[in-house]
């Protein structure tokens, strides 16, 4: 085939849209989940790629992609050959693209998609609409009244909602992408700036900084990645993608050497900068990301005899940039114009908790209730850490969705802690221990995350409760009571004495499931007056309490626990998130309960007991220290 023949090269980008869409319209004709996901895998792998894909086939050299199979390599390589797949097209007639679309709405599933289209030929989201609107679906199987209620509110917040990713989303990206770009000659540092490098709860776009001696090589790898859908703008100084099926990431440069604004102007916020304008300018400069520019008598920038500007100041790091202005260095997590300006002035800024600070974990699950791995599995990965302890809080009785464990149950696990904790005792003492152990060694405490049910009462008996290590507390159930009842449910667990950490005590899901309607500052002042300690919980899907609601709760004199409520080994690194809050609450290490030692935190939880008689916590082994 000569080259007037030969099919257009795809390149990585154009391939990865095509396996994304087949998964997309499998995924609508119902398909098993295993292959949608499997076609994703694909697309993904494809995009990050560091070879061209589609040319190494041409070339006779096919890559080896991780996770895909012999099948879907086949129609990669049908793809790259040939510029066509005729599986792709075959799926296009069967499945209009209009379709695929309906998947984005909130609560619309595949499966729904597919019977609205089978059943009363519903192609698009106007489609959709009307027949919502016109009472259609209330007719189908499996739909009524509230089904068409339910999706005119999820079509409302599709068109209403500004895409934003949660932190660990934001983070996978801005990962991939500092490495696909970290081998460019001449890149000297690059790092996240914006609301991400702020750690705010969501983020919308990305921003990169780079300090490069060759930023025309590093635009051009940037602008040509795989996962880039379009460019945006492109120029020797900036350069804006959007990722396919991703955020629009703008690429910033810092000259060699002068990063201290650059890094202070991108990283934002916007309130923090205006500040920090306005002190520059009432000490005779003005500040912009390129360094503090001197300013004439008449405020303008002053000239020098040559008439270009006569001094500009830059600084290699924020630290000498925020001195000039008579600051000290202002932690990113805190630069939200909330006071952090008037507490650097006075040296009052605190000295913010740090994820190393963290001696272990009080809140997380097994496959006992409704995480995925064994108790056992578990506390190594803790141990592995470093911690010094993990609360192994499955949930309570009551909570049948998540197998929530019985009295008969309680005391079967509560055994295999005890036989855990000698293993672990004994490898400690014969030098056995596995790298990673913390010098204070390691133990799992038994705890369990306790229901407060709607009529306000509790899942176990204070006797049972008294047994455990510690306990945490959270409502699930009944989440469309009254202020009044819920905040009641709220304040009977925080007075219960053998009830020690409140769990994600807003109930929510951020960007789908609303916070419990509660009367917060008699939360925050009986947490306060009682000392129950309420939980920053790491998952980002929870983020629970918030940055605001935590530095709230501090006013009230409130201690905190940050925990990952880990459901499986890699969401214990969730304490990371919790962390971030908690540095955005201004949240120091003595707030925080599990900063302290295991012997601490267990003195802690005595000295919440009464001291003797019925519902006081005896000593037990499995709380040895």
């Amino acid at each position: 085939m000569d080259d007037s023949e030969s099919p257009q090269l795809l390149s990585n980008g154009e391939l990865a849209r095509i396996f994304h869409e087949i998964g997309d319209m499998l995924e609508v004709k119902g398909e098993l989940v295993y292959k949608t996901v499997a076609y994703h895998r694909a697309a993904d792998a494809i995009a990050h790629s560091p070879v061209e894909v589609a040319r190494a086939y041409l070339d006779g050299n096919p890559p080896r992609i991780p996770g895909v199979g012999e099948a879907i390599a086949r129609k990669i390589e049908e793809l790259a050959r040939t510029g066509q797949l005729a599986f792709y097209e075959r799926l296009r007639e069967e499945v209009p693209p209009s379709l695929v679309a309906l998947l984005a709405i909130p609560g619309v599933g595949p499966r729904t998609v597919k019977q609205l289209h089978e059943e009363i030929g519903i192609e698009t989201l106007d489609d959709l609409r009307r027949a919502a609107e016109a009472g259609l679906l209330r007719g189908l199987k499996g739909m009524s009244e509230k089904t068409e209620a339910q999706v005119l509110a999820g079509i409302q917040a599709l068109e209403s909602r500004q895409d934003r990713m949660r932190l660990g989303q934001a983070e996978a990206i801005v990962e991939v992408l500092i490495g696909e770009l970290s081998d460019v000659p001449g890149l000297r540092s690059i790092l996240p700036a914006g609301s991400f490098r702020r750690r705010r709860e969501t983020i919308g776009d990305l921003d990169l900084l780079a300090e490069t001696d060759r930023p025309l090589d590093l635009v051009e790898r940037f602008t040509t990645l795989g996962s880039v859908e379009s460019v945006i703008a492109k120029g020797p100084h900036k350069a804006a993608v959007r990722l396919l099926r991703g955020p629009q990431v703008d690429l910033m440069i810092m000259p060699p050497g002068e990063a201290g604004t650059y890094l202070i102007h991108f990283t934002g916020s916007k309130e923090h900068n205006v500040r920090l304008r306005g002190m520059a300018r009432d000490k005779g400069w003005s500040l912009s990301e390129k360094g503090y520019l001197r300013l004439g008598a008449d405020g303008e920038p002053a000239v020098g005899d040559s008439g270009r500007a006569a001094e500009l100041r830059t600084f290699p790091t924020e630290a000498e940039a925020y001195a000039f202005l008579g600051l000290p260095f202002i932690e990113p997590e805190l630069r939200e114009d909330r006071g952090e300006i008037e507490a650097g002035l006075a040296g009052t800024l605190p000295s913010l908790v740090t994820r190393t600070d963290l001696r272990g974990d009080c809140h997380s699950h097994s496959d006992w209730s409704d995480g995925v791995h064994a108790i056992e599995t578990m506390a190594d990965a803790a141990r592995r850490r470093g911690y010094s302890y993990l609360v192994l809080s499955d949930h309570s009785v009551s909570l049948t969705i998540a197998h929530g464990l019985s009295v008969e149950r309680v005391e079967a696990q509560r055994a295999i802690v005890a036989s855990l904790n000698r293993r672990f005792a004994a490898e400690e003492a014969d030098g056995t221990s596995p790298d990673g152990t913390s010098a204070e060694g390691f133990r799992l405490l038994h705890g369990c995350e306790l229901e407060v049910r709607a009529d306000a009462t509790l899942d176990y008996p204070d006797e049972l409760l008294a047994r455990y290590d510690l306990v945490v507390a959270s409502v699930h159930v009944a989440r469309r009571q009254s202020r009044e009842q819920l905040t009641a449910r709220t304040l009977a667990a925080i007075r219960n004495p053998n009830v020690d950490i409140i769990a994600h005590p807003a109930g929510r899901y951020i960007g789908s499931r609303d916070d419990l309607d509660l009367d917060w500052d008699a939360v925050f002042s009986e947490a306060g007056r009682s000392g129950t300690a309420l939980e920053l919980n790491g998952s980002d899907e929870r983020l629970d309490l918030s940055d605001v609601r935590a530095r709230r709760a501090l006013e009230f004199g409130c201690i905190f626990t940050i925990d990952s409520d880990a459901h499986r080994i890699e969401e214990l690194d969730n304490l990371r998130w919790g962390v971030a809050m908690a540095r955005r609450a201004w949240l120091t290490p003595d707030r925080i309960m599990n900063t302290r030692s295991r012997a601490e935190l267990l003195e802690w939880v005595r000295g919440r007991q009464p001291p003797s008689g019925a519902g006081a916590r005896p000593e037990m082994p499995g709380r040895s220290c």
